[in-house]
């Protein structure tokens, strides 16, 4: 079972997969080291994972090919599936299309 530590509590050696990101970087497979409870009022406690910084790994670069995957998916994302048009921002996926088209009747 892994420790538990209460908000702002954790030692200096553990981070949560954001803070590994900023320092740039990831958990390179390593298992779950610790969890992080911030308490809540008549809810659940919100948990995160922290992991050893000392055993993490830089993060891998881009690619072009990685960069050209990523364009292509974001792309797919602003594409609006019933006018085809780059609506310049990602559709919502609970209307399905773009906010004209589906203001239009």
């Amino acid at each position: 079972m892994a420790d538990v530590y209460r908000w702002r509590l954790a030692p200096d050696g553990l981070a949560t997969r954001r803070q590994l990101r900023a320092l740039g970087l990831r958990p390179g497979g390593q298992d779950v080291v610790a969890e992080l409870h911030r308490p809540r009022r008549r809810k659940a406690p919100l948990v995160a994972y922290l992991y050893r910084v000392d055993r993490a790994k830089p993060v891998r670069p881009m690619t072009p090919a990685r960069a050209a995957a990523l364009a292509a998916a974001m792309r797919a994302r602003r594409t609006c599936p019933n006018c085809l048009v780059d609506a310049g921002y990602c559709i919502p996926r609970s209307l399905g299309m773009c906010v004209p088209c589906h203001d239009s009747p």
